[in-house]
Protein backbone atom coordinates (compact mmCIF):
# COMPACT_ATOMS: atom_id res chain seq x y z
CA UNK A 1 0.00 0.00 0.00
CA UNK A 2 1.37 3.54 -0.65
CA UNK A 3 -1.29 5.71 0.75
CA UNK A 4 0.76 9.10 -0.88
CA UNK A 5 -0.41 12.74 -0.15
CA UNK A 6 -3.77 14.37 0.40
CA UNK A 7 -6.52 12.29 0.99
CA UNK A 8 -5.05 9.68 0.14
CA UNK A 9 -4.35 7.84 3.13
CA UNK A 10 -7.49 8.47 4.40
CA UNK A 11 -9.13 6.45 1.17
CA UNK A 12 -6.68 4.14 1.57
CA UNK A 13 -7.87 3.44 5.14
CA UNK A 14 -11.05 2.50 4.39
CA UNK A 15 -9.77 -0.07 1.75
CA UNK A 16 -7.84 -1.61 5.25
CA UNK A 17 -11.70 -1.52 6.52
CA UNK A 18 -12.83 -3.49 3.85
CA UNK A 19 -9.83 -5.88 4.10
CA UNK A 20 -10.81 -6.90 7.51
CA UNK A 21 -14.00 -7.84 6.87
CA UNK A 22 -12.71 -10.05 4.44
CA UNK A 23 -10.25 -11.44 6.77
CA UNK A 24 -12.91 -12.11 9.35
CA UNK A 25 -16.18 -13.32 6.85
CA UNK A 26 -14.62 -14.52 4.00
CA UNK A 27 -11.73 -16.20 5.09
CA UNK A 28 -9.28 -14.31 2.64
CA UNK A 29 -6.27 -12.60 3.96
CA UNK A 30 -3.90 -9.73 3.12
CA UNK A 31 -0.32 -9.68 4.24
CA UNK A 32 0.10 -5.76 3.59
CA UNK A 33 2.66 -3.65 4.08
CA UNK A 34 3.27 0.51 3.30
CA UNK A 35 5.06 2.48 1.75
CA UNK A 36 5.84 6.57 0.86
CA UNK A 37 5.74 7.43 -2.34
CA UNK A 38 4.88 11.55 -3.85
CA UNK A 39 5.39 14.28 -1.93
CA UNK A 40 5.52 12.69 1.64
CA UNK A 41 8.61 10.53 0.42
CA UNK A 42 10.43 13.58 -0.38
CA UNK A 43 9.42 15.37 2.67
CA UNK A 44 11.25 12.49 4.71
CA UNK A 45 14.21 10.99 2.42
CA UNK A 46 14.35 14.21 -0.59
CA UNK A 47 12.91 11.95 -3.36
CA UNK A 48 9.37 11.08 -4.25
CA UNK A 49 10.04 7.17 -4.71
CA UNK A 50 12.92 5.51 -2.67
CA UNK A 51 14.73 2.53 -3.92
CA UNK A 52 13.46 0.54 -1.11
CA UNK A 53 10.04 1.56 -1.61
CA UNK A 54 10.90 0.44 -5.36
CA UNK A 55 11.63 -3.02 -4.10
CA UNK A 56 8.93 -3.58 -2.12
CA UNK A 57 6.67 -3.02 -4.96
CA UNK A 58 8.47 -5.27 -7.62
CA UNK A 59 8.60 -7.85 -5.24
CA UNK A 60 4.31 -7.10 -4.09
CA UNK A 61 1.82 -9.34 -5.67
CA UNK A 62 -0.49 -6.43 -6.23
CA UNK A 63 0.53 -2.09 -4.85
CA UNK A 64 -2.74 -0.36 -3.81
CA UNK A 65 -1.88 3.53 -4.46
CA UNK A 66 -3.81 6.88 -2.91
CA UNK A 67 -2.91 9.99 -4.62
CA UNK A 68 0.14 12.23 -4.91
CA UNK A 69 1.06 15.54 -5.20
CA UNK A 70 -0.30 19.12 -4.10
CA UNK A 71 0.38 22.85 -3.48
CA UNK A 72 3.41 22.03 -1.37
CA UNK A 73 5.63 20.68 -3.52
CA UNK A 74 4.71 22.47 -7.30
CA UNK A 75 8.29 24.24 -6.46
CA UNK A 76 10.48 21.31 -6.27
CA UNK A 77 12.53 20.60 -9.64
CA UNK A 78 10.60 18.85 -12.06
CA UNK A 79 12.61 15.53 -11.80
CA UNK A 80 11.78 15.69 -8.09
CA UNK A 81 7.91 16.13 -8.11
CA UNK A 82 5.72 14.13 -6.67
CA UNK A 83 4.28 12.40 -9.93
CA UNK A 84 7.66 11.64 -11.06
CA UNK A 85 8.20 8.83 -8.73
CA UNK A 86 4.79 7.40 -9.74
CA UNK A 87 5.89 7.74 -13.30
CA UNK A 88 8.72 6.21 -12.19
CA UNK A 89 7.03 3.32 -10.35
CA UNK A 90 4.56 2.40 -13.04
CA UNK A 91 8.16 2.53 -15.75
CA UNK A 92 10.14 0.10 -13.51
CA UNK A 93 7.20 -2.47 -13.14
CA UNK A 94 6.49 -2.21 -16.59
CA UNK A 95 2.94 -1.33 -16.29
CA UNK A 96 2.27 -0.75 -19.87
CA UNK A 97 -1.75 -1.11 -19.86
CA UNK A 98 -4.21 0.98 -18.13
CA UNK A 99 -7.72 0.39 -17.47
CA UNK A 100 -10.31 2.94 -16.18
CA UNK A 101 -13.63 1.34 -16.80
CA UNK A 102 -16.45 4.35 -16.94
CA UNK A 103 -19.42 2.81 -15.39
CA UNK A 104 -22.41 4.73 -14.17
CA UNK A 105 -24.59 3.09 -11.61
CA UNK A 106 -28.15 3.97 -12.07
CA UNK A 107 -28.51 5.60 -8.46
CA UNK A 108 -26.24 8.01 -10.07
CA UNK A 109 -27.26 8.93 -13.43
CA UNK A 110 -28.71 11.55 -12.38
CA UNK A 111 -25.68 13.18 -11.09
CA UNK A 112 -23.77 13.29 -14.55
CA UNK A 113 -23.86 16.91 -16.56
CA UNK A 114 -24.98 14.41 -19.57
CA UNK A 115 -28.67 13.91 -19.72
CA UNK A 116 -29.54 11.01 -17.79
CA UNK A 117 -30.79 9.01 -21.22
CA UNK A 118 -27.14 9.41 -22.43
CA UNK A 119 -25.37 7.77 -19.56
CA UNK A 120 -27.99 5.62 -18.01
CA UNK A 121 -26.37 2.24 -17.73
CA UNK A 122 -23.36 3.15 -19.47
CA UNK A 123 -20.45 0.68 -19.13
CA UNK A 124 -17.53 1.50 -21.34
CA UNK A 125 -13.63 0.71 -20.48
CA UNK A 126 -10.88 2.87 -21.86
CA UNK A 127 -7.48 0.93 -22.27
CA UNK A 128 -4.06 3.44 -21.86
CA UNK A 129 -0.97 2.30 -23.16
CA UNK A 130 1.04 3.62 -20.29
CA UNK A 131 4.80 3.07 -20.82
CA UNK A 132 5.66 4.15 -23.95
CA UNK A 133 4.37 7.16 -26.31
CA UNK A 134 5.05 11.35 -25.57
CA UNK A 135 5.38 11.11 -21.95
CA UNK A 136 8.93 9.23 -22.51
CA UNK A 137 9.66 9.30 -25.93
CA UNK A 138 12.85 10.97 -26.80
CA UNK A 139 14.58 13.36 -27.69
CA UNK A 140 12.85 15.74 -24.31
CA UNK A 141 13.22 18.86 -22.89
CA UNK A 142 13.81 21.87 -23.06
CA UNK A 143 16.61 24.18 -25.10
CA UNK A 144 17.60 28.21 -25.82
CA UNK A 145 18.31 28.63 -29.20
CA UNK A 146 21.16 31.03 -30.60
CA UNK A 147 18.38 34.30 -30.80
CA UNK A 148 17.41 33.61 -26.82
CA UNK A 149 14.12 32.49 -27.51
CA UNK A 150 13.53 29.34 -26.11
CA UNK A 151 12.18 25.67 -27.86
CA UNK A 152 10.67 22.60 -25.62
CA UNK A 153 10.72 19.13 -27.41
CA UNK A 154 8.58 16.13 -26.77
CA UNK A 155 8.95 13.09 -28.94
CA UNK A 156 5.60 10.78 -29.88
CA UNK A 157 7.15 7.40 -30.56
CA UNK A 158 5.91 3.36 -30.34
CA UNK A 159 7.30 0.25 -31.63
CA UNK A 160 5.34 -2.62 -33.04
CA UNK A 161 5.92 -4.76 -29.71
CA UNK A 162 4.69 -1.74 -27.43
CA UNK A 163 1.45 -1.33 -29.74
CA UNK A 164 0.96 -5.20 -30.13
CA UNK A 165 0.95 -5.90 -26.47
CA UNK A 166 -1.68 -3.29 -25.65
CA UNK A 167 -3.77 -4.41 -28.45
CA UNK A 168 -3.91 -8.06 -27.09
CA UNK A 169 -4.89 -6.73 -23.74
CA UNK A 170 -7.99 -4.68 -25.22
CA UNK A 171 -8.94 -7.50 -27.36
CA UNK A 172 -9.04 -10.21 -24.37
CA UNK A 173 -10.89 -7.57 -22.38
CA UNK A 174 -13.48 -7.28 -25.08
CA UNK A 175 -13.97 -11.33 -25.44
CA UNK A 176 -15.10 -10.89 -21.87
CA UNK A 177 -17.33 -8.12 -22.52
CA UNK A 178 -19.27 -7.13 -25.45
CA UNK A 179 -16.77 -8.32 -27.64
CA UNK A 180 -15.79 -4.83 -29.77
CA UNK A 181 -12.82 -2.86 -29.53
CA UNK A 182 -12.28 0.64 -31.10
CA UNK A 183 -8.77 1.48 -31.86
CA UNK A 184 -7.73 5.45 -31.16
CA UNK A 185 -4.97 7.43 -32.58
CA UNK A 186 -4.58 10.85 -35.24
CA UNK A 187 -3.54 8.60 -38.14
CA UNK A 188 -4.92 11.24 -40.63
CA UNK A 189 -1.71 13.70 -39.22
CA UNK A 190 0.68 11.40 -37.03
CA UNK A 191 2.96 8.59 -38.44
CA UNK A 192 2.84 7.03 -35.05
CA UNK A 193 -1.02 6.85 -35.55
CA UNK A 194 -0.38 5.26 -38.81
CA UNK A 195 1.67 2.58 -37.34
CA UNK A 196 -0.70 2.33 -34.16
CA UNK A 197 -3.36 1.63 -36.56
CA UNK A 198 -1.53 -0.34 -39.30
CA UNK A 199 -0.69 -2.71 -36.11
CA UNK A 200 -3.67 -2.98 -34.57
CA UNK A 201 -5.46 -3.94 -37.95
CA UNK A 202 -2.73 -6.62 -38.08
CA UNK A 203 -3.30 -8.29 -35.11
CA UNK A 204 -7.02 -8.42 -35.11
CA UNK A 205 -6.65 -10.26 -38.57
CA UNK A 206 -4.75 -12.35 -37.26
CA UNK A 207 -5.43 -13.69 -33.93
CA UNK A 208 -8.44 -11.83 -33.14
CA UNK A 209 -10.85 -11.73 -36.20
CA UNK A 210 -13.96 -12.89 -33.76
CA UNK A 211 -13.93 -9.45 -31.82
CA UNK A 212 -15.43 -6.22 -33.75
CA UNK A 213 -12.66 -3.92 -34.51
CA UNK A 214 -13.02 0.02 -35.61
CA UNK A 215 -10.72 2.70 -36.03
CA UNK A 216 -11.84 6.37 -34.99
CA UNK A 217 -9.72 9.59 -34.49
CA UNK A 218 -8.90 10.93 -31.41
CA UNK A 219 -10.54 14.20 -31.66
CA UNK A 220 -13.95 12.20 -33.00
CA UNK A 221 -13.86 10.09 -29.95
CA UNK A 222 -13.81 12.42 -27.40
CA UNK A 223 -16.66 14.26 -29.38
CA UNK A 224 -18.65 11.08 -29.25
CA UNK A 225 -18.04 10.40 -25.86
CA UNK A 226 -20.63 13.15 -25.14
CA UNK A 227 -22.44 12.61 -27.23
CA UNK A 228 -23.26 8.88 -27.54
CA UNK A 229 -21.04 6.94 -24.82
CA UNK A 230 -22.68 3.79 -25.07
CA UNK A 231 -21.37 3.00 -28.51
CA UNK A 232 -18.46 2.12 -27.24
CA UNK A 233 -17.30 -0.94 -25.35
CA UNK A 234 -13.56 -1.34 -24.94
CA UNK A 235 -11.90 1.95 -26.38
CA UNK A 236 -7.99 1.15 -26.89
CA UNK A 237 -5.45 4.21 -26.83
CA UNK A 238 -2.09 5.54 -27.04
CA UNK A 239 -0.59 7.43 -23.91
CA UNK A 240 -1.65 10.93 -24.49
CA UNK A 241 -5.02 10.22 -26.24
CA UNK A 242 -5.56 7.94 -23.14
CA UNK A 243 -4.89 10.18 -20.69
CA UNK A 244 -7.18 13.01 -22.02
CA UNK A 245 -9.98 10.67 -23.00
CA UNK A 246 -9.48 8.57 -19.93
CA UNK A 247 -10.79 11.45 -17.64
CA UNK A 248 -13.67 13.07 -20.73
CA UNK A 249 -15.18 9.63 -20.12
CA UNK A 250 -14.45 9.45 -16.17
CA UNK A 251 -16.91 13.01 -15.77
CA UNK A 252 -19.83 11.04 -17.78
CA UNK A 253 -19.84 9.18 -14.42
CA UNK A 254 -20.62 12.49 -12.62
CA UNK A 255 -17.82 12.37 -10.23
CA UNK A 256 -13.82 11.09 -10.46
CA UNK A 257 -14.54 10.22 -6.67
CA UNK A 258 -16.28 7.03 -7.96
CA UNK A 259 -13.64 6.01 -10.54
CA UNK A 260 -11.30 3.24 -10.12
CA UNK A 261 -8.05 2.01 -12.22
CA UNK A 262 -6.01 -0.44 -12.66
CA UNK A 263 -2.44 -0.43 -14.41
CA UNK A 264 -0.87 -4.20 -15.57
CA UNK A 265 2.09 -5.48 -16.88
CA UNK A 266 2.48 -8.53 -18.65
CA UNK A 267 1.91 -12.23 -17.58
CA UNK A 268 5.72 -13.72 -16.06
CA UNK A 269 5.75 -17.75 -16.61
CA UNK A 270 4.39 -18.18 -13.05
CA UNK A 271 1.27 -16.70 -14.18
CA UNK A 272 1.98 -13.29 -12.00
CA UNK A 273 1.70 -10.10 -13.42
CA UNK A 274 3.01 -6.83 -11.59
CA UNK A 275 0.07 -4.37 -10.80
CA UNK A 276 -0.88 -1.03 -9.47
CA UNK A 277 -4.55 -0.26 -8.46
CA UNK A 278 -5.19 3.49 -8.08
CA UNK A 279 -8.52 5.84 -8.02
CA UNK A 280 -8.87 8.00 -10.76
CA UNK A 281 -9.02 11.35 -8.41
CA UNK A 282 -6.02 12.76 -7.14
CA UNK A 283 -5.08 14.13 -4.14
CA UNK A 284 -7.26 16.56 -3.47
CA UNK A 285 -5.65 18.62 -0.60
CA UNK A 286 -8.57 21.26 -0.11
CA UNK A 287 -10.26 18.53 1.53
CA UNK A 288 -7.22 16.58 2.80
CA UNK A 289 -8.16 15.66 6.36
CA UNK A 290 -11.68 16.96 6.79
CA UNK A 291 -13.82 13.82 6.12
CA UNK A 292 -15.08 14.74 2.94
CA UNK A 293 -13.12 12.39 0.19
CA UNK A 294 -15.16 9.69 -1.43
CA UNK A 295 -13.36 6.29 -0.79
CA UNK A 296 -15.63 4.57 -3.42
CA UNK A 297 -12.98 4.93 -6.23
CA UNK A 298 -10.19 3.20 -4.18
CA UNK A 299 -12.57 0.50 -2.76
CA UNK A 300 -13.75 -0.17 -6.45
CA UNK A 301 -10.01 -0.27 -7.13
CA UNK A 302 -9.08 -3.11 -4.91
CA UNK A 303 -12.45 -4.78 -6.19
CA UNK A 304 -10.34 -4.65 -9.47
CA UNK A 305 -7.11 -6.33 -7.54
CA UNK A 306 -9.69 -8.80 -6.32
CA UNK A 307 -10.38 -9.62 -10.08
CA UNK A 308 -6.97 -9.45 -11.88
CA UNK A 309 -4.37 -9.81 -9.34
CA UNK A 310 -5.83 -12.32 -7.40
CA UNK A 311 -8.18 -14.54 -9.79
CA UNK A 312 -11.12 -13.92 -6.87
CA UNK A 313 -14.08 -12.51 -9.30
CA UNK A 314 -16.79 -13.47 -6.81
CA UNK A 315 -15.24 -11.31 -3.90
CA UNK A 316 -14.84 -8.24 -7.04
CA UNK A 317 -18.73 -8.75 -7.95
CA UNK A 318 -19.63 -9.00 -4.00
CA UNK A 319 -17.85 -5.22 -3.32
CA UNK A 320 -19.50 -3.90 -6.73
CA UNK A 321 -22.85 -5.22 -5.67
CA UNK A 322 -22.50 -3.97 -1.85
CA UNK A 323 -21.60 0.10 -3.50
CA UNK A 324 -24.40 -0.24 -6.06
CA UNK A 325 -26.84 -0.93 -2.82
CA UNK A 326 -25.59 1.77 -0.95
CA UNK A 327 -25.87 4.21 -3.58
CA UNK A 328 -29.36 3.04 -4.03
CA UNK A 329 -30.36 3.49 -0.47
CA UNK A 330 -29.12 7.53 -0.56
CA UNK A 331 -25.35 7.48 1.27
CA UNK A 332 -23.22 10.25 -0.52
CA UNK A 333 -20.58 12.02 0.28
CA UNK A 334 -19.93 15.86 -0.93
CA UNK A 335 -18.69 14.90 -4.33
CA UNK A 336 -22.34 12.80 -5.52
CA UNK A 337 -24.39 14.61 -3.07
CA UNK A 338 -27.71 15.10 -4.41
CA UNK A 339 -31.55 16.28 -3.18
CA UNK A 340 -33.01 13.98 -0.83
CA UNK A 341 -29.63 12.03 -0.08
CA UNK A 342 -27.93 11.30 3.14
CA UNK A 343 -25.06 13.08 3.47
CA UNK A 344 -22.17 10.94 4.90
CA UNK A 345 -18.11 11.15 6.02
CA UNK A 346 -15.27 9.57 4.34
CA UNK A 347 -15.60 6.94 7.06
CA UNK A 348 -18.92 6.88 7.39
CA UNK A 349 -18.93 5.31 3.70
CA UNK A 350 -16.35 2.81 4.11
CA UNK A 351 -18.65 1.31 7.18
CA UNK A 352 -21.55 1.18 4.72
CA UNK A 353 -19.38 -0.74 2.15
CA UNK A 354 -18.55 -3.28 5.21
CA UNK A 355 -22.42 -3.05 6.56
CA UNK A 356 -23.69 -4.13 2.92
CA UNK A 357 -20.36 -6.74 2.93
CA UNK A 358 -22.37 -8.17 5.67
CA UNK A 359 -25.69 -8.15 4.83
CA UNK A 360 -24.70 -9.30 1.43
CA UNK A 361 -22.66 -12.21 2.85
CA UNK A 362 -25.87 -13.23 5.47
Amino acid sequence: MLPGDGIGPEVVGEVRRVMDWFDRRRAVSFDVTEGLLGGCSHDAHGTPLTDETLEQAQNADAVLLGAVGGPKWESLPFDEQPERGLLRLRKELDLFANLRPAMVFDALAEASTLKTEVVRGLDILILRELTGGIYFGEPRGIETLPDGTRRAVNTQVYTTAEIVRVGRVAFELARKRQNRVCSVEKANVMESGVLWRQEMGKLHDEEYADVELSHMYADNCAMQLVRDPKQFDVIVTDNLFGDVLSDCAAMLTGSLGMLPSASLGAVDESGRRKAIYEPVHGSAPDIAGKGMANPLATILSFAMMLRYSFDLADDAALIERAVDDLLSAGYRTADIMQPGAERTTTSGMGEAVVAGLEKLAG
